[in-house]
């Protein structure tokens, strides 16, 4: 037994087979092939190879070599084992008409020369492409700071397994991506591709020629393998690599003509949200005046801080203004936008000035501005307790009183501090007590948020904090309405809330203290009823 055992191994040593390179094959995908098109040559040697025995140098002359990748497999059938090593080769031709491949030799194997036909785009062969880009720009020539918008389409034939898009390569330029990636499909030439559209926006720095070197995809896609012999094919993953032509805009110097702060677009106005229904304002009450600046094709950090003028007897306590870039109707739309509450502090008739914003129109090469026209307002005498408005800059300095006043804040202050404490040893103590519902012993009440907003606006009209008071009722319709409001919004939702809002502010921007109308602003709070109807853009009626 041990001999026959002994025989069996031996005869297994004599006849293991030897592994050897004896075949170097090369082949490519297709043939011919676009200028341009990157296309895949596969190199296999029938043995367990290391990667560096390919040397690829020889391509450079006459390609641009991409990305190589190498794949190692092992099989066997009835004992009888084979290895293979391949190799995938992305390659793009440098020169058109017929171009050799040359032979590969692998420890003294050498592999076939291969003829490829490299032939110009716009040919037959384009049909048979399966990935290509298309880029779109606006224009063969721009402005400095104008921005140049670049599309980008990737055109897919087979299916994508990974990949990137990347951005166009260019110099003395700033360039982000606008907005998200639009997935849909096209038919080209009777071919079906899924198209991939990305937007990009490039604002050159400089004067002169601006060169753009095109956006490119790499990647990995499923093609149809050949089949060798059986009833059925196999898809199988290829290297795919394009990329779009190379691009150079002439970029113009600013004019010297042209007066103000620079700013190139397609079209510019101006907007402004107004108390329409409203023909007289009184002394002490805040008007708001919502002003916006609308531009296409214009990046939102290239639109300039708009200057409100104002006559002697009123003064603007304005908010932060709010940028935004966004796509409409396949265009880059930009907008600016401030808020201001004006506040008269004596009766009379003013006018506001006109406003301007110059732009400079590419298309007709001239400058332009962006107006709104003077409007005139009455006011009259405040019906209510005569209120004396501080200056606008006056709130970020300590404000001085005379008389007992200042005694009497001291004892607010404790008293409101007193109050605080008490306030949160209650609420600590609400917190340890367990709360059971009725039809569940085990389940806690939650917590209503609503309640606890009214409970704050309530306590600070109790302390007489009016800037507490503002920052109750926003906190308050931000919660309920899901999104932040502000005291404009918050004003717009209703007649009473508008008349409570301008009453609240004209008491935080009196020099003398007044008493809160609590009952009025809760009244108001508590009729305001959510409303599914939906405000009208102001993007809405742009029209380039």
């Amino acid at each position: 037994m041990v001999i026959r055992i002994f025989f069996s191994l031996l005869l297994f040593v004599i006849t293991a087979p030897v592994f050897a390179i004896s075949q170097v094959q090369a082949t490519i995908d297709r043939n011919p092939v676009v200028a341009g098109e990157y296309f895949v040559l596969d190199i296999i040697a029938d043995d367990d190879l290391n990667a560096g025995a390919l040397d690829t140098s020889v391509l450079l002359d006459d390609f641009i070599v991409g990305r190589t990748s190498v794949g190692r497999s092992t099989k066997m059938i009835n004992f009888d084992t084979s290895k293979e090593t391949r190799w995938q080769v992305l390659l793009s031709p440098k020169l058109l008409g017929n171009v050799t491949i040359p032979a590969f030799n692998i420890k003294g194997v050498s592999s076939n020369p291969i003829t490829l036909k490299v032939i110009q785009q716009g040919s037959t062969a384009d049909e048979v492409q399966n990935v290509f880009i298309n880029i779109n720009t606006i224009a063969s020539d721009a402005y400095v700071g104008q921005l140049i918008t670049y599309k980008v389409k990737l055109y897919l034939a087979v299916e994508l397994q990974r990949g990137v898009l990347s951005a166009p390569v260019i110099e003395g330029a700033q360039i982000k991506q606008i907005g998200e990636d639009k997935d849909g499909s096209e038919i080209v030439d009777g071919r079906r591709f899924r198209v991939i559209e990305r937007t990009y926006g490039i604002i050159a720095d400089l004067p002169g020629e601006l060169v753009i070197n095109g956006a490119s995809f790499s990647g990995d896609v499923l093609v149809e393998a050949q089949r060798r012999g059986g009833m059925f094919g196999f898809n199988e993953s290829r290297p795919m690599q394009t990329e779009a032509e190379r691009q150079v805009i002439q970029i113009n110097p600013t004019p010297p003509s042209y007066q103000g702060k620079w700013l190139v677009s397609d079209i510019a106005v101006l907007k402004e949200t107004w108390p329409e229904d409203v023909s007289e304002f009184e002394v002490g009450s805040p008007i708001t005046r919502t002003i916006s600046l609308l531009a296409s094709n214009t990046d939102d950090t290239s639109l300039p801080d708009i200057d409100i003028p104002l006559v002697e007897g009123l003064k603007a306590y304005p908010e932060k203004p709010l940028r935004q870039t966004f796509v409409r109707d396949n265009q880059v739309v930009s907008q600016y936008t401030i808020t201001t509450a004006i506040v008269p502090t004596k009766a009379g008739t003013y006018t506001l000035p006109e406003i301007r914003v110059p732009w400079w129109n590419p298309h007709l090469k001239q400058q332009q501005f962006a107006t709104l026209p003077e409007r005139t307002i009455n006011v009259i005498s405040s019906t209510t307790t005569t209120t004396d408005i501080p200056p606008a800059n006056s709130f970020s300095s300590t404000v001085q009183y005379s008389g007992y006043w200042p005694y009497l804040s001291a004892v607010l202050g404790l008293l409101w501090l007193i109050t605080l404490v008490l306030w949160r040893k209650a609420a600590s103590v609400n917190r340890t007590l367990p709360q059971f519902d009725t039809d569940n012993k085990n389940q806690k009440t939650p917590r209503k948020t609503a309640t606890t907003g009214l409970n704050a606006i309530i306590h600070a009209c109790d302390r007489n904090d009016s800037s507490g008071a503002i920052i109750a009722v926003q906190a308050y319709f931000s919660e309920r309405l899901g999104k932040l409001m502000t005291l404009t919004q918050i004003s717009g939702l209703s007649e009473q809330l508008t008349i409570a809002i301008n009453k609240l502010q004209a008491d935080k921007y009196s020099n003398k203290p007044q008493a809160i109308d609590k009952k009025s602003l809760m009244d108001a709070i508590l009729a305001y009823q959510p409303s599914n109807a939906s405000k009208k853009s102001l993007i809405a009626e742009l029209n380039p």
